[in-house]
């Protein structure tokens, strides 16, 4: 028996096991692009110095502008191709790819010139001073100067994921991650006696993104059954579809960028290098714990893409019900330890003997409200995915900017909290974020049309060609 294309498992499989067989893939490869992030931090930490890691901690929110370049055209395209995969739009289809290697290039020139330029004042607007900051610039240098490399696989991965491929998608990223992995302690090790132990891990993680871009230009050129890499150029017609949509993607790295560069400032203010450093192994931490509730959402995409574009409205609400219990039960793998040994997830990253005992309790309120972060994913995700972008994009800001800064610089000055309130800032912020995304889901929802026009009723089988 002939196995269904992608086309029709999107739009017929039950929700359930769709969720698995789409989910497992993404998270699996968001992990492991996640753990080599976090593996930057821990391999600095314990084999060159807590220094350095506290460096690579306070440029991690700078890498988010080459992943906000990514994420905006990646999640852009990816939207406009499962849409149009629901609609059977092959000309649009034939587009993708030419329109998004355009705007790589041109954003990737432009990153990676003013990225070098302006490294130093960049990093001393985020409060990084002394040593810290000199070894963050060397870091941060290196990585900017491979902007092309990681702008291009991330955004093409996206579009392979748009097009429901997780395997390929996982196994694509998942072999510069590993590669990363096992790269960092191999150039530290041969790098540090020369005086270039931070430097080691940058340019590991660049030539590990090196080959992932390549891996992807090859999936492209050489193995995809319906997107390829044809003209090269910007497509106007395809440019508003995309940057609507990507736009909420964007601000989603950038404001980060934003939102830390604001804790790492308070922290300094009110703890030093000291709270910096527990601040940094944290979020890294944090960031980490949010790469399996991406993967998630990431699976969602498609499947809701798809769907509306075929007007399967019943449907979505049932995805979208599906995947925020599945991103619920995966946090509790994070929330636990979190919340049960503290101590033992900072000392990770941190081992000056007492500094990570200093922070666990503030550690574990920051994480107290973790556990409802799954149904804010998949409701951005769910607004990217059905091209209601300026939703997308106010949820974004809500979390990012409209009711985390003010906290932030209110929550220490109350009553004495000094530092606890920036920890505190963050856990509340996610709190209040999680009753507007339900109230704004409930409403979207309410608004579909009562009567599906969906697939089964096209008269036309399901499979997708590419014509």
């Amino acid at each position: 028996m002939k196995k269904p294309d992608t086309r029709t498992k999107l739009l017929t499989q039950r929700p359930f096991s769709l969720m698995i067989e789409l989910s497992i893939p993404a998270v699996l490869g968001m992990v492991v692009v996640g753990l080599y992030n976090m593996m930057d931090s821990i391999f600095v930490g314990q084999m060159v110095g807590p220094s350095q890691m506290g460096a690579i901690s306070v440029s991690y929110p700078f890498t988010l502008i080459n992943a906000g370049s990514a994420a905006m055209i990646g999640v852009g395209s990816a939207s406009v191709l499962s849409r149009a995969i629901g609609k059977k739009d092959n000309s649009t289809i034939k587009k993708i790819m030419g329109n998004l290697v355009a705007m790589i290039l041109i954003l990737s020139l432009i990153y990676t010139t003013a990225g070098m330029l302006f490294t130093r004042p960049l990093l001393s607007l985020a409060g990084a001073e002394g040593e810290i900051l000199n070894y963050a610039e060397k870091y941060l240098r290196i990585i900017f100067a491979g902007s092309l490399f990681v702008n291009f696989f991330q955004s093409a991965n996206m579009v392979i994921r748009g097009e429901g491929q997780l395997k390929k998608a996982m196994a694509i990223i998942s072999s510069g991650a590993i590669l990363n992995i096992i790269l960092d302690p191999v150039f530290i090790t041969l790098l540090k006696p020369f005086g270039l132990g931070i430097e080691a891990a940058a340019l590991a993680t660049v030539f590990s993104q090196f080959i992932q871009a390549g891996i992807t230009w090859w999936y492209f050129k050489h193995k995809s059954l319906h997107v390829k890499i044809e003209k090269i150029r910007i497509d106007r017609s395809l440019m508003p579809q995309i940057l609507s949509v990507g736009i909420s993607a964007l601000l989603m790295q950038v404001l980060t960028l934003v939102q830390q560069t604001v804790i790492f400032r308070v922290a300094s203010s009110y703890g030093g290098e000291t709270a910096q450093i527990l601040l940094g192994a944290a979020l890294r931490f944090w960031n980490f714990a949010f790469v399996p509730l991406w993967g998630i959402s990431q699976g969602f995409q498609p499947a809701a893409g798809t769907n509306f574009g075929a007007k399967n409205y019943g449907r979505v609400k049932k995805l979208t019900y599906t995947f925020i219990t599945a991103a619920t039960v995966l946090s509790l793998l994070f929330f636990v330890p979190a919340e049960l040994f503290p101590e033992k997830v900072l000392s990770m990253f941190i081992t000056t003997p007492g500094v990570a005992a200093s922070g666990a309790g503030n550690f574990r309120i920051m994480f107290s409200t973790y556990i409802l972060q799954g149904s804010f994913i998949i409701a951005v995700t769910l607004f990217q995915s059905i091209g209601k972008a300026r939703k997308a994009t106010w949820l974004v800001l809500f979390r990012q900017i409209i009711l985390f800064i003010p906290l932030a610089v209110l929550l220490p000055k109350i009553n004495g909290l000094g530092i606890r309130g920036i920890w505190l800032a963050i856990a509340l912020t996610d709190a209040i974020l999680v009753v507007i995304t339900a109230a704004m889901t409930a409403a979207e929802f309410h608004r579909f049309p009562k009567s599906d026009t969906s697939h089964k009723k096209d008269g036309d089988p399901l499979a997708f060609t590419n014509k």
